[in-house]
């Protein structure tokens, strides 16, 4: 047997255990590839979002702002990367003279989180298995 034989059988004897998962990301992870995140959630301020709307109600503009210490043009535009997946929904009205933007998660956007979640454990789980 050759190198690149050897190489071979190390690389399926590698993946042998793998094929018994059924996580995407620990495929992923075995097979050295990056798993496929929801590239949607998978963004720092915008999983930033959905965390904090997974434990709130609803929150306004402003205290996602103070939040995650963003600024108002950045939290706009990946509020509405999430509002056009229709993983948050957006309310707006005016309290006196001031407007209020208020966010929810939505059944969507809490489905598409636990998800992620589910796709993060298994990448540390596969990580942490070798």
């Amino acid at each position: 047997m050759d190198k690149q034989e050897a190489a071979t059988a190390r690389r399926k004897s590698h993946l042998e255990p793998e094929r018994r998962r059924t996580g995407a990301a620990s495929r992923h992870a075995k097979a050295g590839r990056p798993p496929d995140f929801d590239r949607l959630i998978h963004e720092r301020v915008r999983l930033g979002i959905i965390s904090a709307l997974a434990v709130n109600a609803s929150l306004s503009f402003n205290d996602l702002k103070k939040l995650l210490s963003t600024t108002d043009g950045n939290l706009s535009v990946h509020a509405r990367k999430l509002e056009d997946a229709d993983y948050v929904a957006c309310s707006k009205r005016f309290d006196g003279r001031l407007p209020k933007t208020e966010y929810r998660l939505t059944a969507t956007g809490r489905r598409a989180l636990e998800r992620y979640l589910d796709e993060m454990e298994a990448l540390i789980h596969a990580t942490r298995a070798r």
